[in-house]
């Protein structure tokens, strides 16, 4: 039976990022729920696109056993995440991936996401691939150069334009 996975999409999110891991979520029959990381579902892409998610970041708190993995999909909120980091959502965020982390789940991030995961402290011990402006702020994981790191339950890449890189295998353990 194939997993379950919890999306985050940022406000703005990466389109471009977002919709490869949703379609190839859909066109794997790999169940997905979409959690605005904001105080409300309507979000936008970086490119203006409006959208309206399956939920709020706030109503995955404390249900994380529900599902196997979890997606950090960046945006254009993340370079502004440090003005922001004090609202209720952003505070959200970083409880739900320590959550999910420190139970060990699936990972899955690209461009600044293994950098969110590091904030959070699940990083410890891992390898993980993260934008290059994102690497000095690595502190607890080990960043590479590499487009992509696989390590462990841990899957990220350095932007949306390397998500293809780990789709196969993040794939592969959901199904």
């Amino acid at each position: 039976m194939a997993k379950k996975v919890a999306v985050l999409a940022v406000n703005p999110v990466n389109g471009c990022g977002l919709f490869q891991y949703l379609e190839a979520f859909f066109e794997n029959g790999i169940s997905y729920k979409v959690f605005a990381v904001s105080d409300t579902k309507d979000i936008k892409t970086n490119s203006g696109i409006s959208l309206t998610v399956d939920d709020v970041i706030a109503n995955l708190k404390g249900h994380e056993d529900e599902f196997d993995a979890l997606v950090f999909s960046c945006g254009d909120a993340v370079p502004v995440f440090q003005q922001n980091a004090d609202k209720p959502y952003n505070i959200d965020l970083m409880e739900v991936i320590k959550a999910f982390g420190d139970k060990g789940k699936i990972m899955v991030g690209h461009c600044a996401g293994a950098m969110m995961f590091d904030f959070a402290g699940v990083t410890k011990g891992k390898k993980v691939a993260v934008h290059p402006l994102a690497k000095p702020a690595i502190q607890n994981g080990t960043v590479t150069d590499e487009q992509s790191e696989i390590d462990g339950n841990f899957f990220t890449t350095q932007d949306e334009n390397t998500i293809w890189t780990i789709l196969p295998q993040v794939i592969e353990v959901l199904k």
